[in-house]
C-alpha cells in the first residue's frame, strides 16, 4: 500500500540510500598486513655539519623504524605494485599518513627517496605559508640548491670532497652514478607538504560516502576500491576547486563532466557527490576499455585518456617505463606519481589505524531520501509538495546552480533531488492515515452512532449525521 502512494507522488524512483548506522567504511577482511609504520628517509639535518641530512625524523607517537622494507604491501591483483614503485608509494604514504601540515619535505622529484630535509615551519599552521614560513622554505631551497650544483660541479672536475660532500654524495648514490643522478638534480629539487591532519579528516568524511562509492562501483562492473580515488583528488572535499577548473569530491573539469554526468545552466552534478560518483564510475569504465589496465586508466584520470593512449603507444603496457620514460610536456610530476598516490592512499585508508593511533571518527553514512523528477518542476514546488524547507532543500542538493536556487529556472524531468531523511515516509504515513479518515467517513454515513479513534491524535469524534 505504502509502495502505491509513494507513487501517486510527483516523483518517479524514490530511494532510501541508507539507515543511519554509524561506523567504519567497509573494509576488506584478510587485507590488513603492514609490518611497520614509518617509511625509510624522513630527513632532517643534522645539527653540527649546517644542513647534511642523515638522521631519522621521528613523529610524535610514530615507531622509528626508517625502512620502507618493514612494509608488506596490503595485496591486490586488481591493483598491481611493481617493486620498482615502492619508493614512490613509500614517499606518499609519509605525506599522508607520517608528515603534518607544519613539516614540508624538501626531496628530489625523481628519486623519490632522496629527502634532503624535513623543515619544521615555525608560527600558526593555516592553510597556506605566512611570509615568515615562505622565507624559511625558499632559504632551505636555495640552500640545497646551491650544496646540489656544487657537488656536481667538483664530481664534474674531480675537485676535492668536503665532509659534508662526501656525506651528501653517500646518500644520492645508491640511486645510481654519482655523476649521473647529480645531472640536474638541484632543478629537480621540490618542496612538498605534509598532509596527514588533512588525510585524516578526508577518511572521516569518507564514512559518509563509502558506501554509497562502492556500490555505484560494485553496479557498474569496477573494483570497488575506486572509491578511495577522492583521496588524492579531494580529501572528500565537497567544494574543492582546483586551479585548473576541477571541482567537487571527484575534481572533473567542466569540460570532461560534459561527458559523463549532467552538466548545464540549471544542473552541475560535479558539486553532488553521489552523482559525480556515478559520473566517475562511467569515465573509469571508459578508460579502462579503451587503456586496458588499472594503473594506465587511473593515471588518465590526471593525464587524461588520450595522453595515455600516446603513452601506451610508445610502451605498451610497462608501467614503469611510462612513468620512468614516457616525455611529454603535461607529463610531469602530478601525473608520474598519480597511480602511486591511489595505491598510497588505499593502503592507509585499509588500515587507518597504523597512521592514526588516536582512531578515526568516521561520520555517519548518508541516510538522505533521493527522487528522480517526472516532470520539469521548481524549487519552491518541490518545497511545498514534501511539506520541506526551501533553504533546508537547496543545502541538500548542492548541484543546483543559482538560476534553480533563485527560481529562475525549472529543474528539468530526470533530475536527482534530495530530500531530509525520512520525509518520503512520513508522506506515505500521512496519506496512510488519510486514506483510513475517508474509509472511516464512509463508515460513519451508515453508522451514526460509532465512535472513530484518530490514529495518533489521541483525540475521538462522533459522527453529527443524523
Amino acid at each position: 500500500m505504502t509502495q502505491r502512494l509513494i507513487q501517486r507522488l510527483l516523483v518517479v524512483l524514490p530511494v532510501l540510500l541508507a539507515d543511519g548506522c554509524s561506523g567504519p567504511s567497509t573494509i576488506q577482511k584478510g587485507q590488513r598486513i603492514y609490518q611497520g609504520n614509518l617509511d625509510r628517509k624522513a630527513a632532517v639535518p643534522d645539527s653540527h655539519n649546517g644542513g647534511s641530512v642523515f638522521s631519522v625524523a621521528r613523529s610524535p607517537g610514530v615507531p622509528s623504524q626508517p625502512n620502507a622494507s618493514s612494509y608488506a604491501s596490503v595485496a591486490s591483483s586488481v591493483f598491481p605494485k611493481p617493486p620498482a614503485l615502492e619508493t614512490q608509494v613509500a614517499f606518499w604514504r609519509n605525506v599522508y599518513g607520517v608528515w603534518s601540515r607544519s613539516q614540508v619535505v624538501l626531496h628530489d622529484n625523481r628519486f623519490m627517496d632522496l629527502i634532503y630535509e624535513v623543515i619544521n615551519l615555525p608560527g600558526d599552521i593555516k592553510e597556506g605559508y605566512t611570509p615568515i614560513q615562505k622565507a624559511l622554505v625558499d632559504e632551505r631551497k636555495a640552500y640545497w640548491q646551491f650544496r646540489l650544483r656544487d657537488l656536481e660541479q667538483k664530481v664534474a672536475f674531480g675537485a676535492p670532497l668536503t665532509p659534508d660532500d662526501r656525506r651528501l654524495a653517500l646518500k644520492i648514490s645508491p640511486n645510481g652514478d654519482l655523476k649521473t643522478v647529480l645531472a640536474g638534480a638541484s632543478e629537480r629539487l621540490r618542496a612538498q607538504r605534509g598532509l596527514r591532519e588533512r588525510f585524516k579528516r578526508g577518511l572521516e568524511i569518507s564514512g559518509r560516502y563509502d558506501r554509497h562509492f562502492r556500490e555505484i562501483f560494485r553496479q557498474a562492473g569496477l573494483p570497488e576500491d575506486l572509491a578511495y580515488l577522492p583521496h588524492v583528488e579531494s580529501s572528500f572535499q565537497a567544494h574543492a576547486r582546483s586551479s585548473a577548473g576541477a571541482v567537487g569530491v571527484w575534481q572533473f573539469t567542466r569540460a570532461a563532466a560534459e561527458r559523463f554526468m549532467n552538466v548545464n545552466s540549471v544542473i552541475d552534478e560535479r558539486l553532488d557527490p553521489i552523482a559525480s560518483a556515478q559520473g566517475a564510475a562511467r569515465y573509469l569504465s571508459y578508460a579502462y576499455g579503451k587503456l586496458g589496465s588499472w594503473p594506465l586508466a587511473i593515471t588518465s584520470y590526471n593525464h587524461g585518456i588520450a595522453g595515455m593512449m600516446r603513452a601506451k603507444q610508445s610502451f605498451g603496457h610497462d608501467f614503469m617505463r611510462i612513468v620512468s620514460d614516457y616525455d611529454h610536456p603535461q607529463f610531469g610530476f602530478a601525473s608520474r606519481n598519480f597511480y602511486a598516490e591511489f595505491l598510497a592512499a588505499r593502503e592507509i585508508a585499509l588500515q587507518p589505524e597504523r597512521f592514526f593511533a588516536e582512531r578515526i571518527r568516521y561520520e555517519k553514512p548518508l541516510d538522505w531520501d533521493r527522487v528522480v523528477l517526472r516532470e520539469n518542476a521548481s524549487v519552491s514546488t518541490l518545497a511545498r509538495h514534501y511539506e520541506t524547507d526551501k533553504s533546508q532543500l537547496i543545502a541538500l542538493n548542492t548541484a543546483w546552480t543559482e538560476s534553480a536556487k533563485s527560481g529562475q529556472a525549472l529543474l528539468p524531468a530526470g533530475t536527482t533531488v534530495w530530500l531530509p531523511p525520512g520525509t518520503l515516509r512520513q508522506l506515505a504515513q500521512r496519506a496512510e492515515r488519510n486514506r483510513l479518515v475517508a474509509q472511516n467517513q464512509n463508515v460513519l454515513q451508515t453508522s451514526p452512532n460509532v465512535r472513530v479513534s484518530f490514529p495518533g491524535s489521541g483525540r475521538t469524534n462522533r459522527s453529527t449525521i443524523p
